[in-house]
């Protein structure tokens, strides 16, 4: 049995600007990699509702599961709860639990909860909280949406949060090799092992160091038995 799929729907005009670098996809990844599941597609949108609408209502049909990140924070431009529940057509309301959770953070910290604040306490009807270890305010999951901050300690301890309750299936393992010659020079070995291993990813990564054509060889796969046997005939083969 396949492993389950995912996407990854990144929100933000910061994003797309150039003013943020993402960092949230490279964590999922590995996150994903690890629990077995899947990541097959990562989309980048602005905060337009309608697109942000479209997007989820096509990646939730196609993955099993979808992790977006950012616009669910304190200001006008937050925007992804709101589109979410519009995309699934369910109410959105400040809902007692997630209030009491802000509610407890602030009055720790000495802050009032403000209507401004309370905006993050706003969850679709149906949805579950996903903690939020860092500052409170929680995420959640609808059906297979799983919506979190755009922070990235934040959105990092909420995927600590969500992925213990989702079921994966069998890590994937991987293993490099790093080769000082063109790719030209050893396409038809990555072919032909490609060939032989039907089961196994084999990816090239090319670079250029002091003037030199390298890459570097990337095995992956769910049998660490497949992929060791894989290596030592690519290392046999590249550096003989």
């Amino acid at each position: 049995m396949s492993n389950p799929s995912a996407a990854m729907l990144v929100i933000g005009d910061e994003i797309l600007s150039g003013r943020t670098r993402d960092a949230n996809m490279f964590f999922l990844a590995g996150e994903l990699t690890k629990h077995g599941i899947d990541l097959k597609e990562v989309r980048v949108i602005s905060d337009d509702a309608p697109a942000i609408e479209a997007a989820v209502l096509a990646l939730s049909g196609a993955y099993d599961h979808v992790f977006t990140s950012g616009g669910i924070g304190p200001t006008h431009d937050d925007i992804t709860a709101d589109c979410i529940a519009a995309a699934f057509d369910v109410h959105l309301g400040v809902r007692d639990d997630a209030r009491a959770i802000l509610q407890a953070h602030y009055d720790k910290s000495g802050l009032e909860l403000n209507e401004t604040r309370l905006r993050m306490a706003r969850i679709p009807d149906g949805a579950d909280l996903i903690d939020n270890p860092v500052s409170s305010a929680p995420g959640f999951s609808l059906r297979n949406v799983h919506v979190m901050a755009g922070v990235p300690n934040v959105f990092q301890g909420m995927v600590a949060s969500v992925l213990p309750g989702i079921t994966g299936g069998t890590p994937l393992l991987s293993q490099s090799l790093r080769v000082m010659r063109g790719e030209g020079d050893i396409a038809p070995t990555l072919a032909a092992l490609a060939e032989d291993f039907p089961d196994l990813s084999v990816g090239c990564y090319p670079f250029q160091k002091d003037g030199v054509y390298g890459a570097n060889i990337v095995v992956r796969g769910t049998e660490g038995a497949q992929v060791d046997t894989a290596m030592v005939r690519l290392a046999k083969e590249l550096q003989a």
